[in-house]
């Protein structure tokens, strides 16, 4: 049986696009990896080196795509990776997915990874049939809770002690995105 994958595209936004990453991508996400909030939600290696940055664009990102577990983009804005959104946990009997992201220090506050999850959440259901994508966020971590708010998902409710950070475990709010809710996509 051949494994089913995501193709390897670019996805055009309004402002952003979405793309594979690259070697040039490496010293971006070092530099956006190492950032103590980013450290604080995401269980990265710490510190976050050359070769983690090495390793995640050029090892574990084509592996995701090619594995058929998911797919990883780079958000590109300006010219500029403005940070990482990801396709994961996904069921391709089930067509269903989740969606993880982090911005750039220098990206937040700016509504791209809003932009970025409402383009990878119409990409993959409208192009690829899938009939739930989910988000999962720590119960404090606020300003990805707004993001999956503003890009239209539904908080269903929490998952206790569901997620690691470096502080130790943290409970998880799900927020889910349905192919019925697709008019939520438009403008």
């Amino acid at each position: 049986m051949a494994i089913q994958a995501f193709p390897e595209v670019t996805i055009p936004g309004d402002r952003i696009r979405l793309r594979p990453l690259t070697a040039a991508d490496v010293a971006p996400v070092v530099e956006a990896c190492a950032d103590e909030v980013t450290q604080t939600w995401l269980p990265l290696p710490r510190p976050y080196t050359e070769a983690d940055g090495r390793w995640f664009c050029l090892e574990f990102a084509p592996r995701q795509r090619d594995s058929g577990q998911g797919i990883v983009f780079g958000i590109e804005f300006d010219s500029r990776l403005a940070g990482v959104i990801d396709l994961k946990r996904t069921d391709w009997r089930a067509r269903t997915t989740e969606i993880g992201y982090w911005a750039a220090p220098w990206a937040r506050g700016r509504g791209l990874m809003r932009e970025a999850v409402r383009l990878l959440t119409r990409w993959v259901i409208a192009e690829h049939g899938f009939a739930r994508v989910e988000i999962r966020v720590a119960t404090a971590n606020v300003a990805s809770q707004r993001v999956a708010v503003a890009a239209g998902y539904t908080r269903e409710g929490v998952l206790r002690s569901a997620g690691f950070v470096h502080a130790g475990r943290v409970d998880l709010l799900v927020y889910s995105f349905i192919e019925r809710d697709r008019e939520r996509l438009a403008g």
